[in-house]
Formats: structure tokens, sequence, C-alpha cells
């Protein structure tokens, strides 16, 4: 953003930050692991007087979690405004959460309710599915999230092959 702001300047413009009052810059910390944020902590949030709730889902549950090995460690957090339903903060841990942040920095900064982000399918296998996976928690919906995630996080997870009939015996 910053870099942004300051060629809008060089160029003569009067860019400046609008909505970072509220922690809406996307913040990365290149650690192993990484840690990436965006909006509110659940603490802030509270201290703000908002009444929200954390969600949170190990990064290991997605398909696309896979790629980094099994049971890669990591936590994918979305704090969600209960009254509004909208996500106005996520924080990431884990191996290139960084590259998540951007589609969760959009959530926060858009406002966008949890509902909303469902319907916003993320491309599969990838590690992407994490927000996609958090959405879910959010919503509640534990039937979805075991389609989405696998078998492990919540209900058992539907066979999509479907089973095969029975006969009956003729005489």
């Amino acid at each position: 953003m910053q870099a942004h702001i300051a060629s809008e300047v060089i160029d003569g413009g009067e860019a400046r930050a609008s909505r970072d009052a509220g922690g809406l810059a996307p913040r990365v910390v290149f650690t192993e692991p990484q840690v990436a944020a965006v909006g509110l902590t659940l603490d802030a949030a509270r201290e703000q007087g908002l009444p929200v709730r954390a969600y949170d889902v190990p990064s290991s549950v997605t398909a696309g979690a896979s790629f980094h090995g099994r049971n890669t460690p990591g936590t994918s957090r979305l704090v969600v405004a209960e009254d509004r339903g909208v996500i106005v903060g996520a924080t990431f841990t884990g191996t290139d959460v960084a590259e998540w942040l951007h589609a969760a920095t959009i959530a926060v900064v858009g406002e966008i309710a949890v509902e909303r982000l469902w319907d916003a399918i993320p491309a599969f296998p990838t590690r992407s599915e994490d927000l996609a996976a958090a959405a879910a928690e959010a919503r509640g919906d534990a039937g979805r999230r075991a389609r989405l995630t696998g078998p492990g996080l919540s209900a058992p997870r539907r066979s999509s092959v479907a089973e095969p009939r029975r006969r009956r015996r003729t005489r």
C-alpha cells in the first residue's frame, strides 16, 4: 500500500490510506512458520466493543495442504462480528500462508458476510481452501465443512459413490 501511495504522491496526486485506522492493512511476518493477518484480532475487536467470535480451523485439513506434507501445522482464524455476520479479521499461521492474505483482505475491507464468502468456491486442491473451511466453521455448517475438508474435522464424510442397489430376489 505504501508504494501505491508514494507513487501517487510523486505523480502529484493526493493519495492517502483512508481505511487503515481499523487495522485493515495486511501484515506478514516472514518466519517459519509464517504469520499473516488482516483486520482485527479477537482481543482488538473485543476492546472496541464489537460482539465477535473467533473460528479456528487447522491449516492441514484441506486437500491443498498435502502439497506441503501430511499434517502441515498451522491455523486459520476468522474473527466474525456476530451481529452483522461479517469478517472483521483473519489470521493465518503456517507454511506459505501469506498467499492467502489477499483474499482475506478483500473479505475484511469489503465487509463480506460469511454467507456470501461461502459462495466464493476456491480452486481445488489449493491451500486457499482454508478460507472456505473457516467460513464453513463460522456458518456452523458441519456437513459442508466435512465435504470441503474431509473426515477428521467434523462429521464423517459421505461417499460420493452411490451404494449398489440390492436386487430383489425373483422366483
